[in-house]
């Protein structure tokens, strides 16, 4: 069964997606959530009952962009005014295994992944291969730790994500690791994500968000314009 991936979009007036993402994840299930942002007084019911037609075939049209690369494609559309907990709801029902972020790009050369202290590796080689285009020139394995003390344990997470990577059939010679010390994770990750055209990530770890895949990507995408993949834990 192939896993599924949550893309949101927001309406009236949609982003337009990149069509080397519609091409690259083509390939996975696709939901594609249509979160239509109200005013702080305006009512869902009566929202919906206004726009629904309208902002059904925006979606639509969005869809089928989708179909043309030949994915397969289910629409959801929320009208509220909560985003983040309309996309965690949404992948919870739909049983979404990552999220896209998308941003406008020409092309994928350079992909990091930040890599947590505890991380499933099932999942990760699936959702880095839909961004591995033929002229994908790097993947860089990150990880932060607070100490030097921590370092060779830094180490020991990478070497050991990278040797999965090329067992599942990756080119050992595309995959670098980079180990740096730092006591702000998040900062350091957005310093170095701002030299890659896009990331692929974890989740953040229950009980440290209030949101399934967390607030970091968000941050990512916003201040380098890249996509962001965030791929859901096994728990």
């Amino acid at each position: 069964m192939t896993d599924s991936i949550l893309v949101p979009v927001e309406l009236r007036d949609p982003e337009p997606l990149s069509p080397v993402l519609v091409e690259d994840i083509a390939s996975l299930d696709i939901v594609l959530l249509g979160h239509y942002d109200l005013p702080e007084q305006t009512p869902a019911g009566a929202a919906r009952d206004q726009f629904e037609a309208e902002a059904q075939a925006t979606l639509e049209e969005i869809a089928n962009r989708f179909r043309d690369e030949g994915a397969d494609v289910r629409t959801r559309l929320v009208f509220g005014k909560d985003r983040e907990s309309a996309i965690d709801q949404v992948a919870i029902e739909e049983d979404c295994s990552a999220e896209l972020n998308p941003a406008p790009t020409e092309g994928v050369h350079r992909i990091l992944v930040p890599i947590p202290d505890v991380a499933e590796f099932s999942r990760l080689p699936e959702f880095l291969d839909v961004l591995c285009e033929d002229f994908t020139q790097e993947i860089t394995l990150f990880h932060v730790v607070e100490g030097e003390k921590e370092r060779e344990q830094g180490t020991r997470i990478v070497t050991e994500t990278r040797e999965g990577l090329i067992e599942a059939g990756f080119d050992p010679d595309g995959i670098d690791t980079l180990v740096v010390k730092g006591e702000e994770h998040d900062d350091e990750i957005l310093e170095v994500a701002a030299d890659y055209d896009a990331v692929v990530m974890y989740e953040a770890e229950l009980g440290l968000s209030d949101r399934i895949f967390g607030n970091l990507p968000d941050r990512i995408a916003d201040q380098t314009g890249d996509p962001v993949v965030i791929v859901r834990r096994d728990y």
